[in-house]
């Protein structure tokens, strides 16, 4: 059963300025989200003044199951996952989030709320964007929509890919798997993660993740210690585990790198579409 230290709902007031947290933010620009780092210097500069300085502490909720979707989380720092809580109580997640995207899709694909949890894995900072001012941007057919739409394909992907491979690859596969998806969100080769939180989010017995970090660290690939991984060879962790995580990295990498962007022609059209269909889709 799932077990996140303090899952609370995470603050709905902008972050006070205290010295601290003006310290913060300073570390955490809001282009160090590479959805926001890639809007054209008008449109950015427009959202500024609506961008909210988040802090996103370990365990905390960024949206519960069912819960409406208000605003839109631009991680700069940290990891999300989404996850699902059987009525048994068991858990298993089906994607994360970094830098490079955001949290809050339900909200503007017109769905408002979905069945999954959103909770931090490791803390870090984010910077919330209201409903109504990301509208004013479809209005405005600019560059964000077509990058949300972008960031939600590589989204399904991971989504989809997960699910093959929960169901044919071996755990040991998998544990590498989410090992390097995380880490590629992280500034460095170690994670402050225990075992049993893994064991949850592959939805498997904690005794299952610590035998398959044994042998993995018996092939000097990581090492282990209480709440904490560190990986010794990246390259043979990268070749242990299955194409999934290929499959994914190069997924996210072709939709989501700014020269994939810029060399896709017809953003202006793709941008209307959405608007369009948003328009419809959207409740009275």
């Amino acid at each position: 059963m799932l077990e996140l230290p303090t899952r609370q709902p995470l603050p709905e007031t902008r972050c006070a300025s205290t010295t601290w947290e003006a310290t913060e933010i300073a570390l955490h620009a809001p282009t160090q989200n590479h959805i926001l780092a890639k809007l054209p210097k008008p449109e950015y500069e427009r959202l500024l003044p609506g961008l909210e300085p988040v802090p996103l502490p370990m365990g905390s909720t960024v949206h519960g199951a069912g819960d409406r979707e208000e605003c839109l989380y631009f991680l700069t720092a940290g990891i999300v996952a989404r996850f699902y809580v059987t009525e048994s109580g068991a858990s298993a997640a089906f994607a994360i989030t970094g830098s490079e995207g955001v949290i809050g899709v339900a909200s503007f694909l017109g769905g408002g709320s979905t069945p999954s949890q959103a909770v931090v894995l490791c803390p870090g900072y984010s910077y919330r964007l209201r409903t109504d001012l990301w509208r004013q941007e479809i209005e405005r057919v600019g560059r964000l929509p077509h990058l949300l739409l972008r960031y939600t394909q590589a989204l399904m992907a991971q989504t989809g890919q997960t699910a093959v491979c929960n169901r044919h690859h071996s755990l040991e596969q998998q544990f590498c798997r989410w090992i390097l998806s995380c880490l590629d969100r992280l500034p460095s080769n170690e994670l402050m993660m225990t075992q049993e939180l893994i064991a949850d989010m592959l939805g498997v017995r904690r005794e299952s993740v610590t035998e398959a970090a044994g042998r993995l660290q018996k092939r000097g690939l990581i090492h282990c210690s209480r709440g904490h991984i560190a990986v010794l060879d990246r390259h043979r962790l990268v070749a242990h585990a299955c194409e999934c995580y290929a499959v994914v990295k190069q997924e996210y990498d072709r939709l989501l790198l700014p020269d994939n962007i810029d060399r896709h022609a017809g953003v202006r059209d793709t941008c209307f579409r959405f608007r369009t269909e948003w328009q419809r889709a959207r409740p009275p």
